[in-house]
């Protein structure tokens, strides 16, 4: 009775352990994502930033793992279960001084560009490392504890890598989702620490009731475990978790930055594919018990893993060419969600085998310590060459060929002789499929909006570098267009059909210059094509400074005719960066400046319509200072674009709304002087010798919304603010899906209500 009442006891723990150990996996990615957040917002949008907090992340975590594992080796006796809880209660405490953390980070920022720019980067490091170390390590400590409480009482720690994994899935998704969207980023800062204290208190004070022994547990974990003895080498251990965790991460660059061309560049296509990822991982640490009990060779499980990747490439290379979103939204979410999972969650899932299988096959925490460390280190680098080297050097498909051809090799290698043939010729074969099957991205075709809507072009110039996949296309008749991500984001045109939509390009340009009375000095974000830029310099400032994150664009201006040359022009200067972490970081105080990101809801953009960028804008502005955003109604929902108008007229009350004719495009503008009136206030018309295409009556007639009205468009909406990231999730992100036709007509409906008047007819037909 007393030993039936022990096993109960023991049973129930367990599986006390496993809910715990998920709950501590989906606090980890919710983690992550907030990470990201916080360190784009402190230092800027940039694939140096997102690598160096990935590197940060992974980086903590595998010493943390590795110290962890040598420190435990030498206790003979401890309560596993009680340093679990600690753990995760220091990584709750860490997250809520996250907030006072990036703050002073972002202030530290600002004061070594002004005074030191050239050690900047170390900078940046330093300051992600003490931000983020202490998380980051303790995450990676908890493997080996959770190995030692798996043998306390005798459970796979397989089964519990994988359970933490799905639980990592989990927490993508709902962050992304629920989280921030109804809690804002500080609220969801405080419920993952709240899950992370209330898991490591009911670690400490429930379940903390024994003592591991760890040289019996060693002893019972060899004798519950044969399928120990047939497991490879501890070299050969070593090799096989380097190789994965390499080709996991490079797989998720590769094969992301395709997936976005056909889903676009939006938070919730990461958070989606993402958790597509930690699906499969979690599904193949879950099959690891299988394996072993019929006999399927871990050498097996890598090289199908080889073949899976090389087979899966040219259907991911295909994507852009079907069409996800039919029905609604959240529909059209869903699909991708399960198309994604279905071509890559296979050879993922065989990627995901490896590490919990070998985790599971030792008994020393040293040892799992070593293993999760190095699998770690491995995903960093794996990441970054993919990114930096191989991606610009060869193109996605050719990195997931090289990446699937390494692991395929890996598992030919650990493969009996006996196999190795068949492996191969499989092997051989899935590589000439890949081969044959290649669909030309980048020499006959680019990924994204063209191919969707059975558009083919010349390619006058094609990237594919850590930051973007940019290319510049000649589609004839005059046509030229610039797309990033698979995302048309402008264009230029001779041809009547598209003038009119492309009429606002300059206009965001002459706008703002007109409406100052003497603009020295200037500032684009975001360069295009130029015809913006082109059009600030038309009105004669005596400096032009342009900034845009990404320098393949600025490289690309030659092939756009409409720009006239700006770049070379000297008054002109360029700075590669992100526009929001530039306005932080300058020194200089501007006149106009004027703004055209990309969409709202693309990742990392809506830093860039928030209240704090026009803060930062305000601060760098002249007395008579005049501030130009892209309102991008085909693009947003009503919601949105009131949100936007919300924010700006927070920071700058003179705020009114000027709609583009032909396009339907909408300019807010945003003026430091709250005493003019900026509907009549034109005083750059005086200015002779320029052409433009619009009289100042015609101007005049454009405004839609006075400063009184913008008052009344902002109560439908909310402020967009780094707290409140409205544009980049939750509901709205869905609702800006419908796009076009949808989008402009419901913000015009919403413009109409406020001015009681019919507005442009033809915005119904945009």
């Amino acid at each position: 009775m007393t030993i039936l009442s022990a096993a109960s006891r023991r049973s129930r723990i367990s599986y006390d352990i496993r809910l715990l150990v998920f709950l501590s996996g989906f606090a980890a990615l919710s983690w992550e994502v907030v990470w990201q957040i916080k360190s784009t917002l402190a230092l800027g949008v940039s694939a140096w930033g997102t690598a160096l907090t990935l590197a940060t992340t992974m980086g903590g975590m595998s010493l943390g793992a590795l110290l962890t594992g040598h420190i435990l080796k030498e206790k003979s006796r401890l309560r596993p279960v009680r340093l679990y809880g600690i753990l995760e209660i220091l990584i709750g405490l860490s997250g809520l001084l996250l907030p006072v953390a990036f703050q002073t980070i972002n202030q530290f920022d600002i004061w070594v560009y002004a005074k030191h720019p050239d050690y900047a980067a170390l900078v940046h490091i330093l300051s992600i490392t003490a931000a983020l170390g202490v998380p980051t390590f303790c995450l990676g400590a908890t493997l080996p504890v959770i190995g030692l409480a798996a043998q306390q009482y005798k459970m796979s720690l397989a089964l519990l890598y994988g359970l933490n994994t799905l639980g990592a899935a989990c927490g993508v998704l709902i962050a992304a989702f629920i989280l921030i969207p109804l809690l804002g980023v500080s609220g969801t800062i405080t419920a993952i620490a709240a899950i992370n204290i209330l898991v490591g208190i009911t670690a400490i004070a429930v379940m903390d009731k024994g003592v591991l022994q760890q040289k019996k547990a060693k002893t019972a974990a060899k004798k519950s475990n044969p399928a120990a003895a047939s497991s490879i080498s501890w070299p050969a251990a070593l090799v096989t978790v380097f190789v994965t965790g390499f080709a996991t991460f490079a797989l998720e660059v590769a094969w992301f930055r395709s997936l976005t061309s056909a889903f676009l560049s939006t938070t919730d296509a990461f958070a989606i594919m993402l958790s597509a990822v930690l699906i499969a991982l979690g599904i193949g640490a879950q099959l690891v018990g299988y394996c072993k009990r019929t006999n399927i060779p871990i050498g097996a499980t890598a090289a199908w893993a080889g073949i899976l990747i090389l087979l899966a490439t040219p259907l991911i290379e295909r994507f852009d060419r079907l069409n996800f979103f039919f029905g609604t939204p959240a529909l059209g979410v869903l699909n991708w969600f399960n198309m994604t999972l279905l071509v890559a969650g296979g050879p993922i899932l065989c990627l995901g085998i490896a590490l919990p299988w070998l985790l599971d096959d030792q008994s020393s925490a040293k040892r799992w310590g070593w293993l999760y460390s190095l699998n770690a280190f491995a995903a960093v680098l794996g990441s970054v060459i993919a990114g930096w080297v191989l991606l610009p050097s060869f193109g996605f498909a050719r990195t997931a060929w090289f990446v699937g051809g390494l692991v395929f090799l890996t598992g030919l290698w650990l493969l009996p002789s006996i196999r190795r043939k068949v492996f191969l010729a499989a092997g051989v074969g899935a590589l000439l499929i890949a081969v044959f099957c290649e669909s030309g991205i980048g020499r006959t075709r680019v990924q994204g909006w063209p191919e969707q809507r059975g558009l083919s072009g010349e390619i006058l110039a094609f990237h594919e570098g850590p930051d973007a996949t940019i290319s510049a296309m000649d589609y004839g008749n005059g046509r030229r267009v610039l797309i990033i991500n698979g995302f048309l984001t402008t264009s230029e045109s001779s041809t009547d059909n598209w003038i009119d939509s492309l009429h606002y390009m300059p206009w965001m340009g002459h706008l703002p210059m007109l409406m100052h009375p003497d603009p020295k000095k200037a500032l684009v974000i975001c360069f295009g094509t130029g015809q913006t830029a082109h059009a600030v310099r038309v009105e004669k400032p005596e400096a032009l400074h342009i900034v845009d994150l990404n320098k393949e664009v600025l490289k690309m201006a030659p092939v756009f005719t409409s720009n006239k040359n700006v770049l070379e022009d000297p008054i002109v200067n360029t700075t590669v960066m992100d526009g929001r972490a530039y306005l932080r970081r300058t020194q200089e105080k501007y006149d106009v400046i004027t703004l055209e990101p990309m969409p709202p809801n693309f990742a990392g953009t809506g830093a860039l319509y928030s209240r704090e960028f026009y803060l930062a804008a305000r601060e760098k502005m002249t007395e008579n200072g005049i501030i130009a955003q892209w309102m991008p109604f085909h693009l947003m929902s009503d919601v949105s674009s009131a949100s936007i108008a919300a924010a700006l007229q927070s920071v700058f009350p003179n705020t009114v709304l000027w709609v583009d004719p032909p396009s339907t495009t909408g300019i807010l503008i945003g003026a430091v002087d709250e005493t003019i009136d900026l509907t009549t206030s034109l005083p750059g018309y005086d200015r002779a010798g320029i052409e433009r295409d619009m009289s100042m009556e015609d101007v005049r007639k454009a405004f839609i919304l006075d400063r009184k009205a913008v008052e009344t468009y902002s109560r439908f909406g909310e402020i967009v603010s780094d707290d409140n990231q409205i544009l980049s999730y939750g509901k709205e992100i869905l609702a800006t899906r419908r796009g076009g036709y949808f989008n402009t007509q419901e913000n015009f409906r919403l413009l109409e209500k406020i001015t009681g008047r019919s507005l442009y007819p033809a915005a119904a037909e945009n």
